[in-house]
């Protein structure tokens, strides 16, 4: 699974195809992990995970991703990873599902990614961080489930709709999504993470204005336990309106922000870096 650090809704077909869209992601330490059993007719799929549903940490589309794997490798098919994420996406176009490219190519690929969406094609560009950029990652991002499923075709049925229809507000928002991707991706690459919090911050303010239903009391309450403890800024993953949300904290503040979160009933989910990806044919 990834969280999304800048950019999401970006990726979205609305906006892409138009304006050129681009997120910054990280795949994290938990995994949707399926199992192909051949010695049944029809081939049986199971899957598990640890996540709750509706996190907002594509899991749906890490599904897709890993169901798409089995089935060609039950074929004998060797498909590349970026292939494998494109045909995952068009299932879900093929279902009718609203969203983006960014869940299938995390899922996939596995990393940190800068991507790029432009006319349908997706570039994608590995970042290779600092020791240090890593170590204040893991050290000073704090993940936690606010314990309230999202329904995020209902969101995107709503920000698109506005999108669509002209609303400046929205528009104005998804461009300068764009910018902060750029912006977080140049922070990492050359080592000073000082701009995190600022970024990560505006990130979420700007999802904010794609509609109100984005945030809610529960995510807001959440917001100010964090601050309270040491955090300094912090977004909703995915499509917000629940689920999961990300924080950055200040040097050392980390812990205490976790148990301050943990207090108030929310769900800490401790996670590190995941650089592999999709793994097919052993356990991962």
């Amino acid at each position: 699974m990834r969280v999304d650090l800048a950019g999401g809704w970006t990726d979205v077909h609305h906006f892409a195809d138009s304006e050129g869209g681009a997120v910054l992601n990280a795949a994290i330490t938990h995994y949707v992990r399926g199992e192909l059993s051949q010695a049944e007719r029809p081939l049986r799929v199971s899957y598990h995970t640890d996540i709750p549903p509706g996190a907002g940490l594509g899991a749906s589309a890490a599904l897709n991703v890993v169901w798409l794997a089995l089935v060609n490798a039950s074929l004998r098919r060797r498909l590349s990873r970026e292939k494998l994420a494109e045909q995952a996406y068009r299932l879900e176009e093929l279902l009718g599902v609203t969203g983006g490219k960014q869940d299938q190519y995390a899922a996939a690929l596995g990393g940190i990614n800068f991507l790029r969406f432009e006319g349908g094609a997706v570039h994608v560009e590995p970042l290779s961080l600092s020791n240090d950029a890593q170590r204040q990652l893991r050290e000073r991002l704090v993940l936690t489930y606010s314990g309230e499923s999202r329904l995020s075709g209902d969101i995107h049925e709503r920000v698109w709709g506005g999108y669509l229809s002209g609303e400046k507000k929205v528009a104005a928002a998804l461009k300068r999504l764009k910018g902060i991707a750029f912006e977080m991706r140049d922070a990492l690459v050359s080592g000073d993470l000082a701009p995190l919090g600022t970024l990560l911050g505006e990130n979420w303010e700007c999802q904010k204005e794609l509609h109100p239903s984005i945030t809610n009391d529960a995510v807001e309450g959440l917001f100010r336990v964090a601050k309270g403890a040491g955090a300094v800024s912090g977004k909703a993953c995915g499509a917000g309106g629940g689920g999961c949300l990300l924080f950055w904290c200040e040097e050392g503040a980390a812990p205490r922000a976790a148990e301050a979160l943990a207090d108030a009933g929310a769900q800490v989910i401790d996670f590190g870096l995941d650089r592999e990806g999709l793994v097919v044919g052993r356990e991962a």
